[in-house]
C-alpha cells in the first residue's frame, strides 16, 4: 500500500514518512515491515505491513476533505455531554488513538467550547494540545503550507 518516501498518518503519533521497507525474521519466519519515522519528534515506528488496517496505519487526508475538517471546527450547534472530565478524558483519548482526522477535529472543537464554559482540567488541556498538534501537522502536510498558517487558521475559528 505504501512506498518508500509516503507519508502516513499514525495515530496518536502524528505524520511520519516510510523511510524504508524491510523483511525481518521473527521466530522463523519473515515478515515485512514498513519503517515510520515520525516528523514531529523522528521517533521511528516499525510497523508489520499485514497489521496496517488494525493499528490504523493511514494515508494523509486529501485536499479535498480538509473543507470538511474546517467545518467540524467551525460547529457550533454540538452538545458535550455534562460527564466528569476523566470519562471524558478516555472518550477523547479513544478518538485520538483512532486516528481519524475528523474525530480529531470534533475533540479539539469540544475542547475549545467546553473551555469557554469552564476550567479545563490538566488532563484535558493536554489532549487538546494533543489534537491541536495533530491536526496542525496533518493540515500542513495535505494543504503543504506552514504548520504556524494552519495554527493561525485554527485559532482563528475559535477567536470569532
Amino acid at each position: 500500500m505504501f512506498k518508500v518516501g509516503d507519508k502516513a498518518v499514525y495515530p496518536a503519533h502524528g505524520v511520519g514518512v516510510i523511510e524504508s521497507i524491510e523483511i525481518k525474521e521473527i521466530s522463523g519466519t519473515k515478515y515485512t515491515f514498513y519503517i515510520l519515522r515520525i516528523l514531529d519528534n523522528d521517533m521511528t515506528i516499525m510497523i508489520p505491513t499485514k497489521k496496517i488496517d488494525e493499528v490504523g496505519l493511514r494515508e494523509v487526508i486529501s485536499r479535498r476533505d480538509i473543507p470538511k475538517v474546517y467545518e467540524i471546527l467551525k460547529e457550533r450547534q454540538v452538545e458535550i455531554e455534562n460527564q466528569a472530565w476523566n470519562r471524558r478524558y478516555r472518550e477523547y483519548m479513544d478518538k485520538i488513538k483512532g486516528g481519524s482526522v475528523f474525530e480529531i477535529a470534533a475533540v479539539l472543537r469540544n475542547l475549545f467550547l467546553l473551555k469557554i464554559e469552564k476550567d479545563l482540567s490538566f488532563g484535558e488541556r493536554r489532549i487538546m494540545d494533543m489534537a491541536r498538534n495533530l491536526l496542525v501537522k496533518e493540515l500542513s502536510v495535505a494543504k503543504n503550507s506552514p504548520e504556524e498558517n494552519i495554527r493561525q487558521d485554527i485559532e482563528a475559528i475559535f477567536t470569532c
